[in-house]
């Protein structure tokens, strides 16, 4: 599918696993939480519950650190019979602040396309997770002066980009969302007639995967870096 830059008026980044590092850090928690909990079953029971009480909990907590480990907790307590140790329950709550306040890891090529494109583009983020958490990454990031405007999303469904539209007064034809996520950060896009760019990450969360039939090569251009979408327009 080929983009026309001359039409884009807004290019959205998502952020994690985008801008930065952020899915093997739940992977590696998740492994450390299975440890805690060991005597009272086996790893993969601990990772099938824990993934099935964070489905649960999304209407409650959406998404994010502070959801997972209260997950974490509910799940100690769950197979425990309300019997685990408090030290237990403290070492997740140090996991997940362990979580919160890890060294912000760029992906490769972030600084310099965003600088690039910010020549030629308004660029904005438009993420899903906790709003202190992602404000504070973007702090840490020193990305926050080529954006125009943040948005923490709730969830990231077709309605939730026309609000994030009308806010920016275009029209879905100017608009391109660049994310590593087919479900949150393309295919929603393609549906309301915007464009989008996949790059994948090395990493997904089972939540965010999408079925073979889904997956198009036509209708979305897929990348394997960033530093491929300054010559997008080209191809």
């Amino acid at each position: 599918m080929e983009i026309d830059p001359g039409k884009i008026k807004v290019i959205a980044f998502d952020a994690d696993d985008t801008l930065w590092v952020n899915e093997p850090y739940f992977r590696e928690a998740e492994q450390k939480v299975a440890k805690l909990l060991s005597m009272y079953e086996t790893e993969n029971k601990i990772n099938q519950e824990l993934y099935r009480l964070e489905i649960e909990n999304l209407p409650y907590y959406g998404y994010g650190v502070k959801g997972f480990v209260l997950s974490m907790i509910e799940l100690a307590l769950q197979l425990s019979n309300h019997q685990v140790h408090p030290s237990i329950i403290q070492e997740i709550v140090e996991i997940g602040k362990d979580m919160l306040y890890k060294p912000i890891e760029l992906l490769t090529g972030v600084p310099e396309t965003l600088k690039h494109l910010s020549r030629d583009f308004r660029l904005i983020v438009a993420t899903k997770g906790d709003l202190l958490d992602q404000e504070r990454k973007l702090q840490k990031s020193g990305l926050l002066k080529y954006f125009h405007h943040v948005e923490v999303m709730s969830d990231k469904k077709e309605s939730d980009y026309l609000k994030i539209l009308k806010h920016l007064e275009i029209t879905p034809s100017e608009f391109l969302m660049v994310g590593n996520s087919l479900k949150s950060d393309v295919l929603p896009l393609v549906k309301i007639g915007a464009k989008a760019v996949h790059i994948p990450f090395h990493t997904t969360w089972e939540h965010e995967t999408v079925c073979d039939s889904e997956k198009s090569t036509t209708l979305y251009p897929t990348l394997c870096s960033i530093t491929e979408l300054e010559n997008l327009w080209q191809r």
